[in-house]
């Protein structure tokens, strides 16, 4: 009887005209904002030529594979005029790393027709900065488009989509593919010749978006462009307890020492010392890291010899770290006597220490240079010449890195997701699945974030036949990570690309 009770209570309760209007209202839809762009018309001198060209600054709505709209993807496109027909003319798609960087970067750095003027190695001085015409743009080669991954530039999840839905290695690989089939189909840019550039953690990208394009939408690309690139996470991590990428940074090291005439036998010629740390990296520093303690005290101290010699860090630092100096520790010990921490990103660059006893970078040199420098010029460009965002927020770097999903579905992975990602094997793939797509691989001598060796050793190491070897190229630069911010190297940059993007398109 009590429950029969209480059951009709209930009922009251739940039928009475107070809990109907107390009942909560149904949520309203998400609004879907429709895409939105500005389209300016603009001349350049490249090379000596005269070029016209439009370009459009907004930003796309991209569908899910579920076909409902999950983000407004901001770009910048650059098309040069009096061309008709899509198949002459190639289209280069490109971004910067992070994860969470925006394209500012490759657009006012080398890509774009708009340059920021910094000194070389150098911190530039407060505004007015200087914005010049690129004479060194590629748009007379290819057609531009720079993209800003979501959570980047304009780029923002909309509609029931959350930011944790773009931002990880596989989600980012699927929603940029996403974008460039988005915006090659609005365009009508199927039927051009297509490259893929990418730097930093954007080789990362580049390896699975490639491969993306390839099997989920049908796109072969001709050629993929590596500038610095991350792309295998235990190689590109010193630190971490692994050996492994103490032996990858070392020829680096070494060069930043040469740079800094910081060491006590400096040769003349940079190239030949690298070619002889990296066979001391290979032939003893590697096996001896191998051996742990069984390393004998002899061979130890043979090592240790050399590691002071190379990298004008003393040996006792080295033997207190057990061989395993990361480039963290080094940046603040090879000039600590000068009051100085060496850049990361570009380690020519030099800026005081605010700890002379730290052993960790509580900025970087290189990026406390130029970063105010290309951000207002930046987005006094975008605001007044392409006349977009000006009521709207630019994330230059949304700082995803810690909150990034690392793990990654590799292809021959037995259908597991690893939790340590590595896309030049998506990489290989996509050459295997398309064998006449070229690569061409852009490195600076002095990038402690992507150094040379790591580099060389995801290259190296992608399962490809010897005749799918032959298109790959490596270009080298006296530069670091951005080495376009060196003048020389960023002549040096165009032409190599532009001989790459005319060799793999044939345009």
């Amino acid at each position: 009887m009590y429950r029969i009770v209480r059951l009709l209570a209930a009922a009251v309760v739940v039928t009475s005209p107070l809990a109907a209007q107390e009942a909560p209202a149904a949520a309203e839809p998400p609004v879907i904002p429709e895409a939105k762009s500005s389209v300016t018309h603009h001349e350049i001198s490249v090379g000596g030529e005269r070029i016209a060209y439009t370009a459009t600054a907004g930003y796309l709505i991209v569908d899910s594979a579920e076909e409902k709209p999950v983000a407004k993807f901001g770009y910048t496109a650059y098309v040069r005029d009096g061309f008709d027909n899509p198949a002459e003319r190639a289209i280069t798609f490109a971004f910067n790393g992070g994860p969470g960087s925006a394209s500012i970067w490759l657009h006012m750095g080398v890509l774009g027709p708009k340059i920021v003027v910094t000194p070389d190695a150098d911190f530039a001085a407060p505004p007015p900065y200087q914005v010049i015409d690129n004479e060194h743009s590629i748009i007379d080669v290819t057609d531009l488009v720079m993209i800003d991954p979501v959570g980047t530039g304009y780029s923002r999840p909309i509609g029931e989509a959350k930011g944790e839905d773009f931002w990880g290695v596989d989600q980012d690989i699927d929603s940029v593919s996403r974008f460039i089939k988005e915006y090659v189909s609005q365009n009508e840019r199927w039927a051009s010749p297509k490259i893929l550039l990418g730097e930093s953690y954007g080789g990362m990208r580049s390896g699975g978006v490639a491969l993306a394009l390839l099997e989920r939408h049908g796109m072969a690309l001709n050629g993929t462009v590596l500038v610095s690139p991350f792309m295998e996470m235990v190689t590109g991590f010193d630190g971490l307890g692994i050996d492994l990428p103490h032996v990858m940074f070392l020829p680096t090291l070494s060069a930043t020492a040469w740079y800094h005439e910081a060491l006590a036998d400096r040769p003349d010629d940079l190239r030949s010392l690298l070619a002889e740390v990296k066979a001391f990296a290979y032939d003893e520093y590697a096996p001896a890291l191998l051996r742990g303690s069984r390393l004998g005290e002899s061979e130890r101290a043979a090592v240790l010899a050399k590691l002071a010699r190379y990298t004008g860090v003393g040996a006792d630092y080295w033997d207190r770290a057990n061989l395993r100096v990361n480039h963290q520790q080094f940046v603040k010990e090879l000039l600590r006597d000068r009051k100085q921490t060496v850049g990361r990103i570009d380690s020519r660059y030099a800026g005081r220490s605010f700890n002379l006893l730290g052993e960790e970078m509580s900025y970087d040199p290189q990026a406390a240079a130029v970063s105010a420098a290309f951000t207002s010029a930046f987005l006094h460009y975008y605001h007044h010449e392409l006349d977009f965002g000006r009521d709207l927020e630019y994330k230059v770097s949304g700082g995803l890195w810690r909150e990034w999903d690392w793990s990654h579905r590799a292809p021959d992975s037995g259908g597991f997701t690893l939790p340590f990602p590595n896309t030049s094997i998506d990489l290989a793939h996509a050459m295997g699945k398309n064998p006449a797509m070229k690569l061409l691989v852009q490195q600076g001598y002095y990038d402690l974030a992507t150094p040379q060796l790591a580099t060389e050793y995801y290259i190296d190491h992608m399962d490809l036949l010897p005749q799918q070897r032959e298109n790959i190229t490596f270009e080298y630069y006296d530069a670091g990570h951005m080495m376009y911010l060196h003048p020389p190297s960023l002549v040096k940059f165009k032409d190599d690309l532009a001989r790459f993007i005319r060799m793999a398109t044939g345009t």
